[in-house]
């Protein structure tokens, strides 16, 4: 897709002078692998949370190869022992930076289930082993690279960091958190995929600039004590303006997001704080229409951490405003106050272009786990071991996903040729390969190739999504690239099973039925997973997922191409209970629907709010962050009490008795005892047992307030 901001060509820098040293087997880990390189240091040095696994789908690695192909030394830290700095010290002292991330999961999320219970397992360890990484990882790890090397440059990133570069919800601790880079002293942040920001600033820090002077790479977040004077501050500090004010046309009042919204205007306006005039030019959002502005030295100020801390219905609106300022062609930068300290968010780096990509994908992996691991499994590898990652991005824009806010929504793919190099490497290359591939996909299955037909358009578009609430009539929908790609893959000489195993979206699929026949004839393995999350327009417009009815012409077309194959096959539905703006009427209106076509769950979720999602700001704030935030506005109801978000899980396998004691208590207390009993209309049976309880007097779940902030010593553990 063309670019109106253009980036330099990814490997475009000059090589640093290491790069007379062949690339390394593996990244080494230990001094004595350092020897046999013959290195006497490590340029860089990368804090992993995860175990080594020398593979394009484990962060740590990509990052270090990719600095390794531009000629510095990389070491890799793999799971070092927080409690110990000596884990930190193994390589000795990096000569540019320290690179940190928790990994590719959040350390929190890696931890604890939705219900706040701790996990005993851990796929990125070595035999599923739990609690060899710390909680908030990104941040202990700085703290004690810190202890180890006082005066050495910090860069931190991967999801943790990416996830929490402003002021964000921690649900753990059910507060507001300070920005990642105040709470963890780094130098600097990288968010999303970090490529162009790494190699730029690698590039920067080998030339003799400081790291701390990098102010203006995009992709990256990092502190000032104050915005220099040549730039105008927009300002976005207060919401619910008078009337007259409010009645200002507003780009950003995104409500009805039809499919003319890709067209608004790049500029956008809200809320102000009422400041004096200073050296600085600061302007209130809602009238900056009025004004010239210079986009390059433009600023969003969002409401400081101090006020989204205590005012919820800021916090909501700050999260709109950062959602909106996400397209890499118009967004602007962001700057959050922490105290006195200014958190300068640079706009999100330039999505790599296809040949990029390729290149990234073509570094020299060994594809398997570090050697000193031995004989140990990592469930993480194995499964994606026989698996190609074709694409990154996802223009779906659900608030309960985080992949959005990490990756962008636009759609970057690698080229025919260079996947299909790949599956030939795995059949190469891959030990014990039986032929079976488990995947071609990537955070969606079918958007690869999808973008915007015009670039000019897609310049001044601000939509959250471009499937929702409609498909936009500016997007490609055509799947023929996909559906071509799945043919030639399957055509490989020792390739015997291509499946499909990433979430598909359905909506986009039955835009392009051919490409429905091919998944359905050759890709599906008896069953294919899919995600409406639920079937009630209520949370469906919270989660901005598409209405019931879409799935159902998707299944139409399922069991049509499956009975044409001569083959039996079956949809597994995917649902999330308890998600803001889900009430319980209407899980009981799912579990009805799950009874009446016959489906029995195994696998179900609750709401888990990662930090920055949209969907967590409703989760925290009760307000909604996909239209225009206002005092008073209506609340979203948000199942917050633990025992309602149980029972509304509970309701999405109403046909496993280990839940008919809870489904019949709130039942009762809700006054449904229509929903007990053996008919049509029951979910779950009477309690014919001699001590059954009579029914409850309390109020239902749903009137209670939520819960208030929870003690971590406290919560319950598996």
């Amino acid at each position: 897709m063309a670019d109106i901001h253009k980036a330099p060509h990814l490997l475009s820098y000059p090589k640093y002078w290491a790069s007379c040293f062949e690339p390394a087997p593996f990244l080494p880990m230990s001094r004595a692998e350092m020897d046999e390189l013959g290195w006497d240091s490590c340029d860089v040095i990368i804090i992993n949370g995860d175990a080594y696994v020398d593979h394009p789908s484990f962060g740590g690695a990509l990052i270090g190869r990719l600095l390794e192909a531009q000629g510095f030394r990389v070491g890799m830290i793999a799971q070092p022992d927080w409690k110990d700095v000596e884990s930190f010290k193994v390589l000795g002292e990096p000569n540019l930076f320290f690179g940190i991330s928790a990994g590719n999961m959040d350390s929190m999320i890696n931890r604890y289930t939705a219900d706040l219970r701790v996990r005993h397992d851990d796929a990125y360890t070595p035999n599923n082993e739990g609690g060899l990484r710390p909680d908030r990882a990104v941040t202990v790890y700085a703290q004690k690279c810190r202890e180890a090397y006082k005066d050495v440059p910090q860069v931190i990133g991967g999801i943790e960091a990416s996830l929490r570069r402003i002021a964000q919800y921690d649900y753990w601790s059910d507060e507001v958190r300070r920005s990642v880079l105040i709470d963890s002293g780094a130098d600097i942040l990288l968010y999303g995929n970090a490529e162009r920001a790494i190699i730029e600033l690698a590039a920067r820090v080998a030339a003799g600039e400081n790291v701390r002077e990098l102010e203006d790479i995009r992709g990256t977040a990092v502190i000032k004590k104050e915005v220099p004077n040549e730039w105008t501050v927009v300002d976005s500090s207060r919401i619910d303006w008078a009337k007259n004010i409010d009645a200002i046309p507003n780009p950003y009042a995104m409500d009805g997001m039809g499919d003319s919204d890709c067209k608004s205007s790049a500029n956008a306006g809200e809320v102000a704080d009422e400041v004096p005039e200073e050296a600085i030019r600061i302007i209130p959002m809602p009238l900056q229409r009025k004004h010239d502005l210079d986009e390059s030295h433009t600023v969003i100020r969002i409401p400081s951490f101090e006020k989204v801390r205590n005012d919820k219905a800021l916090y909501s609106h700050a999260s709109r405003v950062l959602h909106l300022e996400s397209n890499p062609q118009n967004a602007r930068t962001i700057v959050q106050k922490h105290g006195t300290r200014e958190v300068w968010v640079n706009p999100p780096p330039i999505p790599l272009e296809t040949d990029e990509m390729d290149a990234v994908f073509a570094l020299p992996y060994q594809r398997v786990p570090h050697p000193a691991y031995g004989d140990a499994t990592i469930p993480a590898y194995d499964m994606i071991k026989t698996s190609v990652n074709i694409m990154r991005g996802c223009f779906g824009g659900c608030s309960f996903c985080s992949i959005t806010e990490h990756e962008g929504r636009v759609i970057q793919s690698r080229s025919e040729e260079s996947i299909l190099t790949e599956l030939e490497a795995i059949r190469d290359k891959t030990p014990g390969f039986t032929g079976q591939i488990s995947d071609l996909g990537g955070p969606t299955a079918n958007m690869y190739m999808l973008n915007c037909k015009d670039p000019q358009i897609h310049a001044n578009c601000r939509r959250l999504s471009c499937v929702f609430p409609t498909i936009c009539k500016n997007l490609v929908t055509d799947h023929s690239p996909t559906t071509k790609l799945y043919r030639k893959a399957r055509a490989i000489p020792g390739i015997k099973k291509v499946a499909i195993a990433s979430g598909l979206r359905y909506d986009l699929a039955v835009k392009d039925p051919e490409y429905v026949k091919e998944l359905v004839t050759h890709h599906v393995g008896g069953y294919l997973k899919i995600a409406p999350e639920h079937t009630e327009e209520r949370p469906l417009n919270k989660m901005m997922k598409p209405g019931i009815d879409t799935f159902h012409e998707f299944k139409r077309l399922f069991d049509k191409y499956s009975k044409q194959a001569g083959k039996k096959q079956y949809l597994i539905p995917y649902f999330i209970a308890a998600h803001p703006g889900c009430e319980d009427e209407d899980m009981i209106n799912l579990a009805f629907w799950l009874k009446k076509n016959k489906y029995r769950l195994d696998q179900v979720q609750t709401f888990y709010p990662s930090p920055m999602s949209l969907a967590t700001a409703m989760y925290y704030s009760e307000k909604n962050p996909l239209q225009k935030v206002g005092y008073k506005k209506g609340s979203v109801h948000t199942p917050r009490n633990l025992k309602q978000r149980r029972f509304q899980k509970a309701l999405l396998r109403f046909h496993d008795e280990k839940n008919w004691d809870l489904l019949r208590e709130e039942f009762k207390a809700m006054g449904r005892h229509d929903l007990i009993g053996d008919g049509e209309k029951s979910l779950v049976p009477a309690d014919k047992s001699k001590n059954s309880r009579r029914g409850s007097a309390r109020r239902p779940l749903a009137a209670k307030r939520p819960a208030g902030r929870r003690s971590t010593s406290k919560r319950s553990r598996k």
